[in-house]
This record gives C-alpha cells, sequence and structure tokens, in this order.
C-alpha cells in the first residue's frame, strides 16, 4: 500500500471517528470523566514525586560530595542506593518539619488567635461607642452581639430543628464521608506512586528516552529532550530558592518582632513565610494582616510594625533575595510581574506561583532562538539608531 493511500485512509478514519464523537457527546464527556477520575492518583503522585525530587536532588549531591571527600571511586558511588538514602533524608525532614510544627508553631498560633478573639471581644464596646461619636449607626452591631448568648438561644428549637432534618444531615453526613474516603485514597495512592517515581526515576528516565528517540526524529527529540531538561531544572530552582527565602524572612520578620516586642510575632512570621510564595501580593497581605491584628492591642504598635515589616521586606529584597532566589530563573522584574499577572488571571494564585519559572523557561527559548537567528544572518544588533541617508549623503557632500 503507497503512502498516500495510508493518508487517505487515515484521513477517513480519523472523518468517521470525529463524526460518531460528535454524534454520541455526551457518551464521550462521560467516559472522558471517567478516564480523568481514573487518571488523577497518577496525575497527583507525578505532581509530588516532581515536588519532592528538589531536595530529594539535592541530598544525592551532597552524599555524592561527601563520598568523593572521602576518596570513594566513582564505580562505587554509582553502585550504593543515594536514591533510596536520600528519599529516607527527605522523608525524615519533612517528618522532623511537622513535628516541629505540631510542637511549637501550632500552640503559639492558636494562643494567638485566642487572644485576638479575646482583644475583640472586649474592645467591642469601646469600638461602639467611638463609631457612635462619630454619628455611625451602631444598633445593628448592639443587637447582633446582644443576640449572640448562650441563654438566649432556644434549646428545644434547636433540638426539633436537627431531628426533623435528620434524614437530610445523615445522607449529607454520608455523602461527605464517601468524598473524603475517597480523597484520602486517592493520596494515598498518589503518594505511593510518588515513592515509585522517585526511587526508579533513573529507569522510568531511560525508558522515555527510549520511546523518544524511537519514534521521533533525533534534531526534534533533542529539542524535546531539552526543552523537558530546561523546565525541570527551572522549576527545582525556583521551588527550592522560594522555600529558603521564605524560611529566611519568616524568621526575620519573628526575630524583628520580638525584639520589639511586638504581640503576633509567631502568627505575622508563619503569615509572612507562606504568603511570600506568592509575587509581590503576598508580602502586602501579610503585613497588612499583621498591622490590622495588632491595631487591636495598641495603634502605635501597629504602626511600628508596619515599618518594621517594611525595614526587613526592604533588606530582605535588596540583599537576601538576589543572592538566595537572583537568577535562579533568570527572569527579569518586568517579565516577572507579567507572569504573575497573567497566571493569577488564569488560575488564580496557583497560576502566579507556577506562571514564574513557565514564563521564565518560554523566556530562555525565545532567546536561544533569536540569537540562533541573528547567527545564521550575521547580523550584529546595533546600539544606538542608524543614521538616516540623507543626513549621510549630506554630511559627504558637505
Amino acid at each position: 500500500m503507497s503512502k498516500r493511500m495510508k493518508n487517505c485512509m487515515f484521513l477517513i478514519a480519523f472523518g468517521v471517528a470525529l463524526y460518531a464523537c460528535l454524534n454520541h457527546l455526551g457518551s464521550v464527556i462521560a467516559f472522558c470523566r471517567t478516564v480523568t477520575g481514573l487518571l488523577i492518583p497518577i496525575i497527583a503522585g507525578m505532581i509530588v514525586a516532581f515536588v519532592l525530587n528538589v531536595p530529594v536532588r539535592g541530598f544525592e549531591k551532597l552524599y555524592a560530595r561527601l563520598l568523593r571527600k572521602f576518596q570513594i571511586k566513582e564505580e562505587k558511588i554509582e553502585n550504593l542506593p543515594l536514591v533510596l538514602i536520600s528519599l529516607l533524608s527527605t522523608l525524615i525532614c519533612i517528618v522532623l518539619i511537622v513535628m516541629l510544627i505540631s510542637t511549637m508553631v501550632i500552640p503559639q498560633l492558636v494562643n494567638s488567635v485566642r487572644s485576638v478573639y479575646l482583644v475583640i471581644q472586649t474592645r467591642i464596646p469601646e469600638w461602639i461607642s467611638v463609631l457612635s461619636e462619630y454619628g455611625f449607626d451602631t444598633s445593628w452591631i448592639t443587637k447582633a452581639v446582644s443576640s449572640f448568648s448562650l441563654s438566649q438561644i432556644d434549646i428545644e428549637h434547636i433540638v426539633q430543628s436537627i431531628l426533623s432534618g435528620a434524614g437530610n444531615f445523615l445522607s449529607s453526613a454520608l455523602g461527605i464521608a464517601s468524598s473524603t474516603i475517597s480523597v484520602l485514597i486517592n493520596c494515598a495512592f498518589s503518594l505511593v506512586i510518588a515513592l515509585y517515581i522517585l526511587l526508579g526515576k533513573k529507569g522510568l528516565g531511560r525508558q522515555c528516552r527510549k520511546l523518544l528517540y524511537a519514534h521521533v526524529r533525533t534534531p526534534i527529540a533533542d529539542k524535546i529532550y531539552y526543552i523537558a531538561s530546561l523546565i525541570s531544572s527551572t522549576y527545582s530552582k525556583f521551588l527550592s530558592s522560594q522555600t529558603i527565602e521564605a524560611f529566611i524572612l519568616g524568621f526575620l520578620i519573628f526575630f524583628s518582632f520580638s525584639i520589639f516586642r511586638i504581640p503576633y510575632a509567631v502568627l505575622i512570621a508563619v503569615l509572612t513565610a507562606v504568603l511570600s510564595f506568592i509575587p509581590y501580593i503576598g508580602a502586602f497581605c501579610a503585613c497588612f494582616i499583621g498591622a490590622v491584628l495588632v491595631l487591636m492591642v495598641n495603634p502605635l504598635q501597629a504602626l511600628l510594625s508596619i515599618v518594621i515589616y517594611q525595614v526587613v521586606q526592604f533588606i530582605e529584597n535588596q540583599f537576601i533575595y538576589p543572592h538566595v532566589v537572583g537568577g535562579s530563573v533568570g527572569l527579569a522584574p518586568l517579565w516577572t510581574l507579567i507572569a504573575v499577572l497573567i497566571g493569577g488571571n488564569m488560575f488564580g494564585i496557583v497560576g502566579m506561583i507556577f506562571f514564574i519559572p513557565l514564563a521564565a523557561v518560554c523566556y530562555q527559548l525565545l532567546k536561544e532562538y533569536t540569537n540562533r537567528k541573528l547567527r545564521d544572518k550575521n547580523t550584529i544588533v546595533p546600539e544606538t539608531a542608524p543614521a538616516a541617508e540623507d543626513g549621510a549623503h549630506q554630511a559627504t557632500e558637505e
């Protein structure tokens, strides 16, 4: 059979399949949803493996460097299960961080939230009186606060409502329980898949490269392999450097607020570390929330907290951030801001975080393509605008 006949048969089969899919669009959508539901644990496991591969790769490099320092040969290093040791080290570090948060940070956060609630409860009459002095109608606030009392709650009415809606409540509870169990099962499968991917990443990478070079022409396969390596290295650098920068910034905020005895130092530091992953907006939100919390206790300290926060952030942006994160993705501030705006509008906070390394990858590819085109054309880009021809002729005549 000739190649032209094969192409014609392929087009006919594609047209028939497309016509059948359009006539049974509902069944096709249901089938796609079923397949997506089956693939969710695999996709989630691949994402978890991609994120965990950053510290695993760091431990691998650290252990390999230590082994070379002790003058162990490369052959013996390659035979050692460095991936397994690095994965265990990563899991131990995660467990230690969780234990540290659960034993030190969470109690401090609970105390901070409880103190905020007590401050609000005690300061409500003062705030109502201040608003009344400025002419605001505070009757609805007074009614809402006075109505929230255990003595005024009709227990019998609540019991009757619960009994009458027991059937709906039971069905809702069963639905929530089943969905929760399904989510937990998917999370467990995702974690297991991620662990298997990390343990066999060398073999999986070799198999993927064989499939790629077996079915795609070598120049195109080289380009795909290069782009995949660039995406992996860029995201790894971004995630690792951003995590280190978040810990440093949170510690600096906690240390500075503790020195000046500003309340809620732990709570504001944790908020700063978490929200620092959101470029531009995260630091502003953490500063605003911290100022509002401190304002409930002492207005003067709220102003001081804003000043200290901005000073610490300025020092961190000027001296720490360029060394930790600067150059990790190689993206200029303008393109970083554009990536944040586009990612935020399309996918929310997740888009704001992950569009920065994606924009860095696109920028690097466009830069290499432009430089290659200029080399092929043997063109040198002028630093200043070239002179006009009329001006050149006039200069020659003079």
